[in-house]
């Protein structure tokens, strides 16, 4: 009769140990995956991230927006123009070194709206280069590994089947929310690039309107932005960098502590992810 009761008993305790196992290996294996591969994303050019898109924004800008910056550019090139009259006492005072400033700034303006879109894309190449660089810095790998998990499933095979049920509900929760995290963090990720294509399909009217003093500040701004954007890659990849060191220093021995531990350290590398994009335009001052 006891051995029954003892059959029993181990059968339930290896069901809930085989959960646990599965519901640890969802947190901490898949860490690795998921710190390279946001590593990967940030990494990525527009025109690397997604060929397709990148060449609708690209048509985008060169057969949509463009057109309209070229009016604008027309329109300041003649205020310009006519300022430049005016301040001359209406051709009285004629310095012929005015017009040929004049000349020189409507063929860098023109310049600079022809090659927008290329501008822009440069401004990412450079980001992904100083990314690059970054990860050769950075430890992007949490470096947990099955062994880890089959040592902190040891220490459970001497535990009662009550706190057994409470662990593998403790380790289910925290894998659901963990996985909640992992969706919000790819959702950010995602977002950065669409925000990017999106910025980057209009850089042609920003760019228009730097030939002008009350009007440049569009297009310095605008160069803003596209900075905080390039640098926000870099401080995703920062981020994920502590995260992983973090997760690597977690305590095995303690499952309560560990699985608790590793639910703040990705809490905070999802806050801390969505944050980057303004932290970037903090420190570019851009608007």
């Amino acid at each position: 009769m006891f051995n029954i009761v003892d059959k029993i008993n181990e059968f339930f305790k290896e069901m809930l140990i085989d959960v646990i196992k599965e519901n640890l290996s969802g947190m901490l294996l898949d860490i690795n995956d998921k710190v390279s591969t946001i590593a990967t994303e940030v990494g990525k050019t527009p025109s690397a991230w997604n060929s397709e898109v990148f060449s609708f924004i690209k048509s985008i800008s060169e057969n949509v927006i463009l057109p309209i910056a070229a009016l604008i550019i027309t329109a300041i090139l003649c205020i310009e123009l006519i300022q430049t009259v005016m301040n001359k006492n209406n051709m009285h005072e004629v310095d012929t070194f005015d017009f040929f400033k004049y000349v020189i700034k409507m063929w860098i303006a023109v310049y600079l709206v022809s090659h927008a879109f290329d501008f822009a894309m440069a401004v990412f190449d450079l980001a992904q280069h100083l990314i690059g660089q970054a990860a050769g810095v950075i430890n992007v790998s949490a470096n947990v590994n099955p062994g880890d998990i089959e040592a902190m499933v040891e220490t459970l095979k001497e535990e009662s089947i009550g706190k057994l049920i409470v662990i593998s509900l403790e380790t289910g929760l925290v894998k659901m929310i963990i996985q909640g995290i992992s969706i919000l963090i790819t959702i950010i990720l995602y977002g950065r690039m669409i925000e990017i294509y999106i910025y980057t399909s209009i850089c042609a009217i920003p760019f228009s309107t730097m030939g002008n003093k009350e009007w440049g500040s569009i297009g310095v701004n605008y160069i803003k932005g596209l900075f905080s954007l390039g640098l926000q890659g870099l401080l995703l990849l920062i981020c994920v960098g502590i995260y992983a060191v973090l997760v690597k220093n977690l305590n095995i021995a303690d499952i309560h502590k560990s699985i608790f531990e590793l639910l703040g350290y990705t809490l905070i590398l999802g806050i801390s992810m969505m944050k980057s994009g303004s932290i970037a335009k903090s420190i570019l001052n851009a608007h």
